[in-house]
């Protein structure tokens, strides 16, 4: 196997793209916080206000439903034309849709305007959105990952992972601001549509920084020695990017969906499901576990780096597989805490869990780059990173409601999340370690052919 000899950028451009992809995932979790808040306290009087209260709320959150349903979509279009045109013009056009969606919600007109209209709008904007982020992360991070230092990979790479309590962090505090600022009746007015709309300030910030960065030299490499093949070859058509994928990768697109398995359920079982389960089984208010969300989500921001910078000196499954045995571990006493009501419990329980879960997100994003090659890289870890959050995080606080009104207990929810980890255990224990391989390797790293013949076929390009 090569090792990762990729020469370095010069440190300022390096800053610049991971500025650029950064920017993108927090605007994807900025939308996903900003959305369920809005589900939940006005999109139901807004866009429902002919069911009843609770059927509202219901429908408001099948809208937030749909937009996981799009992701695939996203990650398979989004990850053809990524292998074929490249990663920086696909990042441009997500973050254009995604943005230019979240800012259009701003805009809606509601049922007492145009009616049954207003919902079927809603809804159409939140499949825009789900289609864009199904594509966002896995530009994201491969711009990052084949533009870095192959020594430092998964601290540079682990950087857009930061988007996700960014995101919270900054949807939360947009909405306190304003709950603290506006009547409530002035937020039901027009408040509420004054966060949607700030989503236009950052795409104008992410489309300058997008445009400002160069493609990936990794890509552009495989390009140029794909367009070399074909002219060696009489033109002979190059494989979709998906069907190359199924062919070479599909064990390793099975091992990205395992790996997800625990670090996207654990993450929702955290993050949303607390704010049921605390003020339900613990009398703990609402504010109060958002509260502790938030302050653990500020730790966790800060150790996603740490993590990434491990998983360079020891590899990328010794740090995964702490994680996801962790959160295992952690459960039973996660709940444990929660359930004695205190706030300074509550708030170890979520800062440990989170802790945990960087552990599996951080090298996460290189982890899953080098697994696939360079002209299926974009196919192959959108499609394992998207199809996963359809079965994993999508429905997780479904099932952990559904768990807790059935049996009334934490205890099927922690063993629920102990199953995902099991699994993720078993998926990372049976993948290969990828700290050491090099990114302008076009081949398939995980071909069983000896160096010296993937030498020589190199060559032949």
């Amino acid at each position: 196997m090569a090792s990762g000899t990729t020469a370095p950028p010069p440190p300022g451009n390096l800053k610049r793209i991971v500025a650029a992809s950064l920017i993108g995932t927090t605007i994807e979790w900025y939308d996903f916080f900003l959305y369920g808040s809005a589900a939940a306290l006005v999109f139901n009087k807004l866009f429902f206000p002919d069911s009843d209260p609770l059927v509202g709320t219901l429908l408001s959150f099948l809208t937030y439903a749909v937009g996981f349903a799009a992701r695939p979509l996203g990650a398979l279009v989004f990850g053809h034309y990524g292998d074929r045109l490249g990663r920086k013009k696909l990042l441009v056009l997500s973050l254009l849709l995604m943005g230019g969606a979240t800012f259009a919600i701003g805009l809606l007109p509601t049922h007492a305007t145009v009616g049954a209209a207003a919902p079927v709008l809603l809804t159409v904007l939140r499949l825009v959105q789900g289609f864009a982020l199904g594509g966002e992360w896995g530009g994201a991070v491969l711009l990052v990952s084949e533009h870095g230092d192959a020594r430092r990979r998964g601290f540079w790479a682990s950087w857009p992972q930061t988007g996700a309590p960014a995101g919270q962090l900054l949807a939360t505090g947009v909405l306190s601001l304003l709950t603290a600022l506006l009547s409530d009746g002035a937020f039901t007015t027009w408040g509420w549509r004054i966060p949607f709309l700030l989503s236009g300030v950052l795409v104008i910030v992410g489309l300058w920084i997008r445009l400002s960065v160069d493609e990936s030299p990794v890509f552009k490499q495989a390009l140029a020695q794909a367009e070399a093949r074909k002219v060696a070859h009489a033109a002979a058509a190059e494989k979709l990017p998906l069907v190359s994928v199924l062919r070479h990768h599909w064990r390793d697109v099975l091992v990205a969906m395992g790996a997800r398995m625990a670090e996207n359920i654990s993450y929702y079982v955290i993050t949303a499901f607390i704010l049921v389960y605390a003020p339900t089984s613990a009398g703990v208010s609402k504010q109060t576990a958002l509260n502790a969300v938030l302050i653990a989500s500020a730790v966790h921001f800060a150790v996603i780096p740490a993590w990434g910078a491990l998983s360079d000196r020891v590899g990328r499954r010794p740090v995964y597989l702490l994680g996801a045995v962790g959160i295992g571990l952690w459960m039973f006493p996660f709940f444990s805490l929660v359930d004695t009501g205190g706030f300074g419990n509550l708030i170890l329980a979520v800062t440990v869990g989170l802790v945990l879960h960087g552990a599996m997100y951080a090298p996460q994003a290189a982890f899953f780059s080098e697994m696939f090659a360079t002209r299926m890289r974009y196919s192959g870890a959108s499609i394992g990173a998207q199809f996963a959050s359809v079965a994993a995080g999508a429905p997780a606080p479904l099932i952990a409601t559904a768990l807790l009104s059935d049996y009334g207990s934490s205890t099927p929810i922690a063993l629920y999340v102990i199953a995902a980890a099991v699994l993720t255990v078993i998926a990372v224990g049976a993948a290969k370690e990828t700290r050491h391989r090099d990114l302008a390797d076009i081949e398939s790293p995980t071909d069983a052919e000896p160096a010296a013949a993937r030498a020589a076929d190199a060559r032949t390009v």
